[in-house]
């Protein structure tokens, strides 16, 4: 909850850093969004919250719909909290732009430690792996993935916090985009074992989801039920019990600050 104190805003934020290629930041298309719930979930935007508008991560000039808006607004809902985004996913990258000491890495912990100063992150929400879905690439993509998933856990000192993975669509097999596309079970295969071979770390199904014209991405109303099914595997691990310290600062003030 917020507090408005003199001296400046108190605030119990709970962060969710945002990390993957295109499906995490997100192209459902604008016009056919589902209705949320913005009052309590912000984006960390110059080092500051802000109040959320779409596109809440815009990468691309075509950015749109992310899956994070209904994980956000279910968690808000049930934890009776402000909930941050802290929004790093680039389109097209490959798990090895996500490397410790690769671009990709370092804005993603600076941004975090930035959310840190006035928020606990809670959870870390990535989507991931079309662009490594060769027979070669999705062969390496466990041991990659966790040596990546290590150094950012130890960077941020979270240990033990939730780290959500979701799958790559079904619908990969009809896209004429790549030919490594339809080898995307392999991947799929690779992040479910991560999940089951390390602790604080689930998957998400994506069976049954739908995608835009592309075949690639997937659509408004898929991405709006595959952020809540984010939730529901994310409270498969997370101790809802947790007490965490209220930090002050970072959030928009003034009417002028607003313009």
């Amino acid at each position: 909850m917020i507090f408005y104190e003199s001296e400046g805003w108190r605030v119990m934020m709970h962060a969710f850093l945002l990390i993957g290629q295109s499906n995490m930041a997100g192209r459902g298309r604008l016009e056919e969004a589902m209705p949320i719930d913005t009052s309590r979930v912000l984006t960390l935007r110059n080092g500051r919250w802000h109040r959320m508008f779409r596109p809440i991560h815009p990468d691309r000039s075509f950015s749109g719909v992310c899956l994070a808006e209904s994980f956000a607004e279910a968690y808000a809902k049930k934890y009776n909290v402000d909930v941050g985004l802290i929004c790093c996913a680039d389109g097209g990258t490959s798990l090895d732009q996500w490397q410790e000491g690769e671009l990709l890495y370092d804005h993603a912990i600076s941004q975090a430690r930035l959310a840190q100063r006035t928020s606990t992150i809670v959870g870390i929400l990535w989507h991931q792996g079309e662009a490594d879905c060769s027979p070669e690439w999705a062969s390496t993509y466990k041991i990659r993935f966790e040596r990546m998933m290590g150094a950012l856990r130890r960077d941020l000192g979270l240990s033990d916090t939730p780290f959500v993975l979701g799958e790559l669509g079904e619908f990969l097999s009809d896209c004429t985009l790549g030919e490594d596309l339809k080898h995307f079970e392999l991947v799929n295969e690779q992040l479910r074992t991560i999940a089951k071979d390390n602790p604080y770390v689930g998957c998400v199904s994506a069976k049954g989801l739908t995608a835009n014209a592309d075949n690639l991405h997937f659509n408004s109303k898929s991405l709006y039920e595959f952020g809540l099914r984010y939730f529901e595997e994310f409270e498969k691990i997370y101790d809802g019990e947790r007490v965490f310290e209220v930090k002050t600062g970072g959030m928009i003030q003034t009417e002028m600050e607003l313009l």
